[in-house]
């Protein structure tokens, strides 16, 4: 078998099929879920647009799963890319199961990868608006969201039972943590000569985000994108766009840094019709 350049997409979902639409042509797709229905229907849908896509099951809750998901991945070739959109919403999963996948498996998946990300790869990992809803923490809990050693991350203290809230509290630590391991990440992957960024979309028509909408939270979530300057929820596509930009040869001198994407979403709610609610 001819060697090739691997695209790894965790999340098998709309956002990171728009975005391996954009950079996975000409390479080897791999598209990984915890649920493979998921994985195979869209490693199916890329596979009939000509792309070259296999479906593989992976558990972001567990270290071994993610390390058999790179090798997996090596075995076709060297790996290029990473699209990271797996993760679940405060109204799909209990506290600790937010914090052990969107928390600790991104940050793991983001240190296997780097290990072995060729020279000149690159990798997006989608974080949320949420993240930028808390207010801001220390210096010292950011730096320990950064580096502690992933085995170490759901021990910090800002993260025990006592201090979580609720599952929302828990998702925006999450996602607050994607951004921080990020920029440590990219520190260690500009080693490699590659580079990491994330993302932080607001309301993104997708089926978890309809769940989001049919949920506890539903009203909010109506009326956060009624209210944001935008005036309506983004698209998967324009997420990709942006994503395609940090992909390319045109976003070479970005890496380390979360780009906010939500229609303004953010900004209305400190500053505009939504700071009131």
């Amino acid at each position: 078998m001819s060697k090739q350049d691997v695209v790894i997409l965790t999340g098998a979902g709309q956002i990171g099929m728009a975005i391996a639409r954009r950079i996975s042509y000409g390479n080897k797709l791999i598209v990984a879920d915890k649920n493979m229905a998921n994985a195979n229907a869209i490693a199916q849908i890329m596979t009939e647009a000509g792309f070259d896509a296999s479906a593989v099951e992976v558990d972001l809750a567990s270290r071994e799963s993610i390390i058999n998901l790179v090798k997996e991945a090596l075995q076709y070739g060297e790996i290029s890319a990473l699209i990271n959109s797996a993760g679940v919403s405060p109204s799909q999963a209990p506290i600790d199961v937010i914090l052990q996948v969107d928390l600790y498996g991104t940050a793991v998946l983001l240190e296997e990868v780097g290990k072995v990300i060729k020279s000149g790869g690159v990798g997006v990992t989608i974080s949320s608006q949420s993240g930028h809803r808390m207010p801001a923490l220390t210096a010292e809990v950011d730096a320990q969201l950064a580096l502690t050693p992933t085995e170490e991350l759901l021990k910090l203290d800002v993260l025990q039972p006592n201090n979580i809230n609720d599952t929302l509290h828990a998702y925006q630590m999450a996602k607050r943590c994607n951004v921080k391991r990020v920029m440590a990440e990219a520190v260690k992957w500009g080693e490699r000569g590659a580079r990491i960024n994330s993302i932080s979309p607001g309301i993104v028509v997708t089926p978890l985000a309809i769940d989001e909408f049919n949920g506890p939270r539903g009203d909010f979530y109506k009326n956060m994108f009624a209210k944001c300057p935008a005036g309506r929820p983004g698209t998967a596509d324009e997420i990709a766009n942006l994503a395609e930009l940090l992909m390319s040869h045109q976003g070479a001198f970005i890496t380390g840094a979360d780009f906010l994407i939500d229609g303004g979403a953010t900004a209305s709610f400190f500053y505009g019709p939504l700071s009131s609610n």
